[in-house]
C-alpha cells in the first residue's frame, strides 16, 4: 500500500517486474490520498481488496501505508506475511503524529499539502524524468489519517519482515531502525524513500525472496 500523498501509481514499475517473475499482484488506493479520510478508511479500502484475493497473500506497505495495513490485515484471515518498505510499523494507540510527538494542528479535518521539493524529500535516486512526473502525482493529504491512533496491530499476530531504506530522507534511517525492531526479520537496502521507482528491479528479487522464506 502505497504511502501519504501518493496513489497506487507509484507501484506500477514495481509491479512489472514482479509481473516478469510470475507474481500476481494487486494494490489499493487509499482515500486519504485527496480525500476527508482517516486510516479507519484506508483499512476498510486495504480489507476490501484482500477478500477478492484468494489464498495468502504478502502485504508490502510503504511509508504512511503501514499505519492502514496494520489495522486491516488484523481482520484479514488472508495474509501469510506483512513487509514494511520504510514504513510506520505502529502500535495500538499510536498515530503519525503521536510517533514523532508532534501536536495534532488546530484544524485537524483539513489536508497537508504536499511538502515543498518533494523530488529530493522522496525521490533523490530516481531518475530525475521519473522523478518529475512522480511528483507531479502527488495529492494532499487527509490531516486526520496522520492523527487517527491504530486500533489493531496485525503485525502482533502475523509474521512481517522490515526494509529499511538506508538514505531515506522523508522518514529517517534511525525511526526506521527502531520501527523495525518490531518486525521478525530486517533487511536494509541503500537507497532513499522509493526504492520502487529508483531500483525496482532489486526490490522485486527481495521481495520474491521474502515471499518465498528464503530471505530470513
Amino acid at each position: 500500500m502505497h504511502g501519504a500523498w501518493h496513489g497506487s501509481w507509484c507501484w506500477d514499475t514495481l509491479r512489472a517486474a514482479l509481473g516478469a517473475d510470475g507474481w500476481t499482484t494487486a494494490t489499493v488506493d487509499l482515500p486519504s490520498a485527496g480525500q476527508q479520510a482517516g486510516v479507519r478508511d484506508d483499512a476498510r479500502a486495504v480489507l476490501a481488496e484482500l477478500e477478492r484475493i484468494d489464498g495468502p497473500a504478502v502485504v508490502v506497505a510503504h511509508s504512511y501505508g503501514g499505519i492502514p495495513v496494520s489495522e486491516a490485515v488484523a481482520e484479514a484471515g488472508n495474509v501469510s506475511r506483512l513487509v514494511y518498505l520504510g514504513a510506520y510499523q505502529l502500535d495500538v494507540g499510536e498515530s503519525l503524529l503521536g510517533y514523532h510527538s508532534a501536536p495534532v494542528p488546530p484544524e485537524p479535518h483539513g489536508f497537508q499539502a504536499v511538502p515543498d521539493h518533494p523530488v529530493p524529500l522522496f525521490y533523490a535516486d530516481v531518475p530525475e524524468p521519473e522523478a518529475e512526473e512522480a511528483a507531479k502525482q502527488l495529492v494532499p493529504q487527509s490531516t486526520k489519517s496522520f492523527s487517527d491512533t491504530l486500533t489493531r496491530a496485525g503485525w502482533h499476530t502475523i509474521p512481517s519482515t522490515y526494509i529499511v531504506c538506508e538514505h531515506d530522507r522523508a522518514l529517517p534511517p534511525q525511526d526506521q531502525e527502531a520501527l523495525a525492531a518490531r518486525s521478525d526479520a530486517v533487511h536494509r537496502i541503500a537507497c532513499h524513500h522509493s526504492p520502487f521507482l529508483s531500483m525496482p528491479g532489486e526490490l522485486a528479487a527481495l521481495l520474491t525472496r521474502i515471499a518465498l522464506g528464503s530471505a530470513d
